[in-house]
């Protein structure tokens, strides 16, 4: 597909997601709809799909071990080996998995071939380590992951003290009091300003390159669209359209307690937000993201590399009848004494 086509395709359907809770609750108020059955309907279709593939995958066969390898095998003990990047024990694979789970290992050492021509017009194969990509999705995994968990505040009471620390942390560039409306602009986290760089970086690359340019389907763009639509609310109730916290606290209480209740005053961008968040909860199983519990899942990063000093029987071998080339040499040895072919065994 047209990767322009599948932009549009790809936007459309997030403005769309944008329209139905604006509609929806601005104009029809379903407000419990929105604010209970969607949040609750989207949960349950992540747990339950999460589980769905995890088993599936479980359950797939593994006959061989297939690591990824990227240093000197263990061998002799004066060949020096890499414990980490060809791990011979368990010990290695965890240490490996840690720096794979919160280092992005692997992609940090990713390098991209490229043709280009040199200065006299001779093609020549050039390599170039993505250090922006691995950047880019380190700051983005973990820019998410401090926003969801401020998010805390607003399900807890009281609030966790390492959530008022993340705040404090995140918070400390204040821009001070500016008018607007009125009010004073409330305090910037970094998170929020690094998160939406990072996923619009992400989005450029997939448009400036023209390998992943050609590759991107729909499926590539949504996310992403997904996410800057769900971080563009969010920014917009923080700095410029106000809502009612302690009502939405309210709700996000009452949501966690199982006992929900949509108090008056909350405001439709709220709506909006939720509904982006819970669309991307549910999609979450069913998509690419979920590479985040696949990893633990590969079998080119979980499993020692061990084949040259421990035999691996396929457990899943069944009985099969073979024809041994004694047999089969029995069976036609006159047609290949005829025939001019060698046989080790001269008829009677």
């Amino acid at each position: 597909m047209n990767f322009i086509l599948s932009i549009v395709v790809s936007s459309l359907a997030v403005v769309i997601l944008v329209l139905i809770p604006w509609i929806g609750v601005g104009a029809l108020d379903l407000r419990v709809i929105f604010g209970i059955l969607v949040p609750y309907a989207a949960m349950a279709t992540f747990f339950v799909g999460i589980v769905v593939r995890v088993v599936d995958w479980a359950r797939s066969p593994v006959p061989f071990r297939i690591p990824t390898t990227a240093g000197q095998q263990w061998s002799f003990p004066w060949i020096k080996s890499n414990p980490i990047d060809n791990p011979k024990g368990n010990t290695g694979v965890i240490v490996r998995m840690i720096f794979e789970v919160l280092l992005f290992r692997s992609l940090f050492r990713n390098t991209r071939l490229e043709y280009r021509r040199t200065a006299e017009g001779m093609p020549k194969v050039d390599y170039e380590w993505e250090k922006w990509l691995w950047l880019a999705a380190l700051v983005f995994h973990y820019s998410f992951f401090v926003i969801f968990l401020r998010h805390f505040r607003f399900f807890m009471e009281p609030v966790p003290g390492f959530v008022a620390l993340l705040e404090s942390l995140d918070g400390f560039m204040q821009m001070g009091v500016l008018p607007l409306n009125g009010l004073g602009l409330p305090g910037v986290y970094l998170t929020d300003m690094l998160l939406m760089m990072a996923v619009t970086y992400l989005f450029l690359r997939r448009i400036y390159i023209s390998q992943t340019r050609y590759i991107s389907l729909p499926a590539d763009y949504f996310p992403l669209f997904l996410i800057l639509g769900l971080g563009l609310t969010g920014i917009l109730m923080r700095y410029f359209i106000r809502v009612d916290i302690t009502a939405v606290k309210q709700l996000a209480v009452g949501l966690f307690k199982f006992s929900p209740t949509v108090p008056e005053g909350i405001g439709v961008i709220f709506f909006i937000h939720l509904f982006l968040i819970s669309v991307l909860i549910a999609y979450f199983p069913f998509s690419k993201l979920m590479h985040f519990a696949g990893v633990f899942l590969s079998p080119t990063r979980n499993l020692s590399n061990n084949s040259r000093f421990k035999r691996h029987i396929n457990p899943w071998n069944y009985p099969v009848k073979v024809h041994t080339y004694e047999e089969y040499e029995e069976d036609f040895r006159e047609a290949m004494i005829e025939a001019g072919i060698p046989v080790e065994k001269e008829s009677e």
